[in-house]
């Protein structure tokens, strides 16, 4: 709940500085490896954004895949999971380089 909130203050800043009134759309980029549960969030936002001006918004989940850098062959590799071995060599560990963040990527408003 508090990461949708996060959000929502994120928004309501934007506004303020922009002068937009109305929120539309928010695209929100979760990585898979974030530890955020994306039908979670939903839910949270939906909450959230009641009586607010993103009250009625469609949040449009992107999902970031997991990548990483193998440590033992030094290639990139696709990661489902943080303690996943590498896809190439098979060989745990590897070094985390994307998919654990969530960011605000683009906000339709009117």
């Amino acid at each position: 709940m508090s990461l949708a909130e996060g959000i929502l203050d994120l928004i309501e800043d934007a506004a303020r500085r922009e002068g937009f009134g109305r929120v539309r759309t928010v695209f929100l980029e979760i990585g898979r490896l974030s530890s955020v549960e994306p039908e979670a969030m939903a839910f949270c936002f939906d909450a959230v954004a009641r009586d607010s001006i993103a009250a009625g918004a469609r949040l449009e989940i992107i999902a970031v895949p997991g990548t990483g850098f193998c440590l033992d062959c030094g290639r990139e590799t696709m990661l489902e999971a943080v303690y996943d071995p590498c896809e190439h060599c098979g060989v745990a560990p590897v070094r985390v380089t994307g998919g654990t963040e969530m960011r605000v990527r683009e906000l339709d408003v009117e």
